[in-house]
């Protein structure tokens, strides 16, 4: 959809071959100027986007597209509960307490929807140096073959929950979800609600 690249972007079709055949709805926490959220409509007839930062809200609603946008915080907005398909984030969960940020995703899931997270963490010094050295080397391959997108929406560094930390919550919060680790300095989180 869009030529622009940046570590999140990178990880969107992850969030995109979570969505369930047959989602009629999805909500997009943190959605920013919108990016996902678009390409969330591509494959789901109803789609809203919450975000707190205006600036980026505006940028998004500027679009045109058929999204229905909102400005507020996930956590206390008066959604329904159980009233998704697919509830899906990028580069948000860091922003606010991991833990009421999962469970609150959780509850605004239907019965066999799918909570689909792509998050960042903080590495572990020195046992995951290795990893990092790798990651930084891919990132440098990837900012000079595509470039780098610099989002306009406000960042939170360093994360304040480590990866194997944000693992545990998923397994503790979400039994069976898969929880993998990525190069680029990202994790992601499937999960399916109990039907």
């Amino acid at each position: 959809m869009s030529q622009r690249w940046n570590h999140n972007i990178h990880y969107h079709p992850r969030i995109l071959q979570a969505v369930p055949r047959g989602a009629s709805s999805a909500l997009d926490i943190g959605c920013g100027e919108g990016m996902l959220s678009r390409e969330l409509r591509g494959v789901v007839p109803a789609v809203t986007g919450i975000d707190l930062d205006t600036p980026s809200l505006e940028l998004a609603q500027g679009y045109g597209d058929d999204i229905s946008y909102v400005h507020g915080d996930f956590l206390e907005y008066p959604f329904e509960p159980a009233s998704y398909d697919v509830v899906a984030s990028v580069a948000t969960l860091h922003h606010v307490d991991a833990r009421a940020g999962l469970l609150r995703m959780r509850s605004l899931l239907r019965p066999g929807g799918v909570l689909a997270v792509v998050g960042l963490a903080r590495a572990t010094l020195p046992r995951d140096l290795p990893r990092e050295l790798v990651g930084v080397a891919a990132n440098w391959g990837y900012r000079a073959a595509r470039g780098y997108w610099e989002h306009p929406s406000p960042v939170v560094w360093p994360p304040p929950v480590t990866f194997p930390d944000m693992q545990s919550l998923v397994t503790e919060l979400l039994p069976g979800a898969t929880f993998r680790r990525h190069l680029l300095f990202r994790y992601s989180i499937t999960w399916t609600s109990p039907r």
